[in-house]
């Protein structure tokens, strides 16, 4: 137990924040060695590239790439650190080529080795990208980027080709229960001097709300620390003020971003693997995380088209009914709409017969080059065209039996023959798959008999 520091009831964590060396609870507790480092063991276990890289000073330029508060800051101060270098950073949110010249300037000008963290890369343009190049090439410095996006998508070819890219993953329950205890039993950076009490279910609701970012479980504490109240053995955060302390917590979520796209994702292939208890999960944490709906009744009505299809065609009224109910009802009760559109389209018939029939006759037009319309079906409006022999010969279907004129084509005379859409054995498509068997048996048939 640490000696606990109490002041008529109120409690201070570390110093006081009007003290000139006071720091956050989250810089306090920055891990210092490799030792401290919680989770990313994938990066930085016995053995793995990055590890032995840092050990042995073996410095490289690099990407972080991954959410908030999974320590990509502190990795790339480690990087300084294990090898021996200058740490400088720059915010690409605020920085520009000006910020990156007088980097490189004092590189040059001073000995050793430079690390340069960016933080946020990929704000940065393209001209502001390639500023770095020459500078990485050449071991002016090293270049160290941290981003929550792709960097396939957000950096440059030609500087993602000179870096490494290192994936960070949002932290575990046991990741984070870890940094807990050791920020509860640490008197030095921590809040060990407090003796801070809590709950099991008060713990369970701080891991929860951290949702794997140890910022968010670090500022938590903190603010917890002040809400805590004196005991006879220290200090308890009780289960009452944990509302005040956690507030409204958000999922990880990011409009445009890779959860957003990675999110629509999975309820997209939920969908298209008839699974509707997924496809309602997936769907509420995308409005929980404040996505718009109506972007996902468009996206559902893509879907009906491109998954069901003519195996069950009501999936597309369906749909475009629920996204017009959102635009009369709005939030919450538009969702409702939404949802249950989701659920039919999950548990109809699955077909993309007509997604796959588009994207082949697309081919072959674009393969085939113009190919000219059939006399027999081009249009006639006027006394020259028919005289050119536009429409002549052709059967109106209408006047056929079963309103089918057997033996007639309809496709390019190079094309002739072609067969783009393949019914599916599900649903609706198969009496369709029928009928169009049975017509075209239709043509073999009358030759026969012939």
């Amino acid at each position: 137990m640490c000696p606990g520091e109490r002041n008529g009831g109120k409690v201070f964590v570390n110093v006081s924040p009007a003290a000139s060396d006071y720091q956050p609870l989250a810089e306090a507790m920055r891990p210092k060695s490799l030792e401290e480092f919680v989770g990313q063991s994938h990066l930085i276990r016995p053995g793995s590239a990055l590890r032995e890289a840092l050990t042995q000073g073996h410095v490289h330029s690099m990407v972080l790439w991954g959410p908030p508060g999974t320590g990509k800051t502190t990795l790339a101060r480690m990087v300084a650190h294990y090898c021996d270098a200058r740490f400088q950073v720059l915010s690409a949110v605020t920085a520009g080529i000006k910020d990156v010249r007088e980097v490189v300037a004092e590189a040059k000008a001073l000995p050793g080795k430079l690390v340069l963290f960016v933080d946020e890369v990929h704000r940065f343009n393209k001209a502001q990208q390639d500023g770095f190049l020459p500078h990485v090439e050449d071991g002016t410095l090293v270049l160290i980027g941290a981003t929550t996006e792709n960097p396939a998508f957000e950096l440059n070819n030609a500087l993602l080709s000179r870096l490494r890219v290192y994936v960070l993953r949002a932290l575990s329950r046991e990741d984070l229960q870890s940094l807990l205890e050791r920020v509860l039993s640490d008197c030095d950076r921590g809040l060990g001097q407090l003796n801070l009490t809590m709950s099991d279910y008060g713990r369970d609701c701080l891991l929860a709300a951290a949702d794997g970012d140890a910022r968010r479980l670090l500022n938590f504490l903190e603010i917890g620390s002040q809400f805590a109240t004196i005991t006879s053995d220290g200090h308890e955060l009780s289960d009452e003020v944990l509302p005040e302390v956690i507030g409204t917590p958000l999922r990880r979520f990011d409009k445009g971003g890779d959860l957003f796209y990675d999110q629509i994702s999975a309820l997209h292939k939920s969908m298209r693997g008839t699974d509707p208890d997924a496809v309602l999960y997936w769907f509420a944490r995308m409005i929980d995380g404040g996505c718009d709906p109506r972007y996902i009744a468009r996206r559902a009505i893509r879907m009906a088209s491109e998954d069901v299809g003519n195996a069950d065609p009501r999936a597309l009224s369906l749909t475009l009914d629920a996204a017009q109910t959102y635009e009369r009802l709005g939030s919450p009760e538009g969702e409702l709409a939404i949802a249950q559109a989701l659920v039919y389209l999950a548990c109809a018939p699955k077909s993309n017969a007509v997604y796959k029939g588009l994207n082949a006759a697309t081919k072959a037009a674009q393969d085939t080059g113009t190919q000219e319309v059939p006399m027999h079906l081009r249009n006639a409006p006027t006394r020259l065209a028919r005289e050119l022999g536009h429409g002549e010969g052709y059967r109106y279907a209408h006047d056929e039996p079963e309103a089918y004129a057997t033996g007639e084509t309809y496709l390019p005379e190079g094309l002739a023959g072609q067969r783009f859409y393949h019914p599916a054995d599900r649903g609706l498509e198969i009496k369709i798959g029928e009928k169009l068997e049975r017509l075209r048996n239709q043509l073999g048939k009358n030759r026969n008999d012939g």
